[in-house]
């Protein structure tokens, strides 16, 4: 235990990381089932977003609202959440089997963009029980918890 910790402290540090695990294994159900609002209902209204498709971040609900639907009409992913880690500052970092398959359920071929079968890390950004902020994170470099 560190210097300023106290039992209680620790003990609600630990409770809050596992009900942000249960957050996020909530939202991964959601997105899969293409429910926004149940996903969206977990962010702060000023998230940002990392865009996997196009780069760069979406900020907001409608930002958020508009990228999956724009990215459901070209391609339909699924994410599995694989293992969760705590970071040092406290973000949940998790690791993920992302597959991308076509409109008709084919696998994506000659793509030149970064959605394809493979493994990523999700960070999230936690704040008052909401997201704050989510990033990708390329598993194969030196920063991932996993």
């Amino acid at each position: 235990m560190g210097r300023n910790s106290t039992p209680s402290t620790s003990i609600k540090r630990r409770e809050a990381i596992n009900n942000n695990i249960e957050i996020l294994k909530h939202i991964y159900d959601r997105f899969n089932a293409r429910d926004i609002d149940g996903v969206l209902v977990a962010l702060a209204d000023d998230i940002t977003w990392a865009n996997g498709m196009d780069g760069g971040y979406v900020h907001g609900h409608e930002a958020v609202r508009e990228y999956w639907t724009r990215q459901w009409s070209m391609i339909n992913p699924h994410v599995e959440p694989v293992q969760f880690n705590t970071a040092a500052d406290g973000s949940i970092v998790v690791e993920v089997q992302q597959s991308i398959r076509d409109l008709e359920g084919k696998p994506l071929q000659n793509q030149t963009h970064g959605l394809q079968d493979k493994m990523v890390g999700h960070v999230f950004h936690f704040q008052d029980g909401k997201i704050v902020r989510f990033d990708i994170q390329d598993t194969s470099s030196e920063g991932f918890a996993g």
